[in-house]
């Protein structure tokens, strides 16, 4: 179910008899034809088990199945929106960053601590991020939001990128993270949390930057 963009910070979906999606509660601006909104009490396409992990990780953030037919703009609080469009791999992206997404797409929840090690527990506390962060996988669109716009940093084999944790939005693709720490380097560049962290991602992939150290 593809997203067309409006502007920067308005979708449209097409919403088809038969078919599925999930948006963050409140993020309905408008629609045209015969459409249903109602609470989504099994945390998508993750079931129930999905649902108690983000609980446990305090992302419950709360969605919304949108059924029927016709056309629906998204937006929320202003935010700029980015359309990304999975292709059979996985995304992962923070609860409370979910726009808007295909009901075709696997919603699970990973323990950040699983990839970093200690190093992934320390990003969620220095970050202000959940230890745990929600993956969706699949073939269909996710729209995520951000502050000041995004860009998408492409990850290849032996050419690390490094980002300021507070401008991480999300990453897809085979890649691991790590926080290091760049003593002088926040001081100079990065301007999130003053703390002198980077978020190194190596491997195959892509991450998604915001144009600010703003959270949601």
């Amino acid at each position: 179910m593809p997203f067309r963009e409006i502007n920067s910070k308005m979708v449209e979906a097409t919403v088809l008899p038969g078919q599925k999606m999930f948006s963050q509660r409140g993020a309905m601006l408008a629609y045209r034809g015969d459409v249903s909104f109602t609470p989504n009490i099994q945390g998508g396409q993750g079931g129930l088990m999905s649902m108690i992990g983000r609980r446990v990780a305090n992302e419950a953030t709360p969605l919304m199945t949108v059924e029927g037919s016709g056309t629906v703009m998204f937006g929320h609080g202003g935010h700029h929106i980015q359309v990304i469009n999975l292709a059979g791999d996985t995304l992962y992206v923070e609860a409370d960053r979910l726009l808007a997404f295909d009901g075709t797409l696997q919603q699970g929840t990973m323990f950040m601590g699983s990839q970093g090690g200690v190093m992934g527990m320390v990003r969620g506390q220095v970050t202000g991020q959940g230890l745990f962060t929600t993956t969706l996988k699949g073939h269909g669109a996710v729209a995520v939001m951000a502050h000041g716009g995004v860009i998408e940093v492409p990850v290849t084999p032996g050419r690390e990128v490094h980002v300021d944790p507070q401008a991480y939005v999300a990453h897809h693709g085979d890649l691991r993270n790590k926080l290091s720490t760049a003593l002088g380097w926040r001081d100079m560049v990065g301007r999130g949390s003053g703390e002198a962290f980077q978020l190194e991602l190596s491997g195959s992939g892509a991450v998604y930057v915001q144009a600010s150290e703003e959270k949601l």
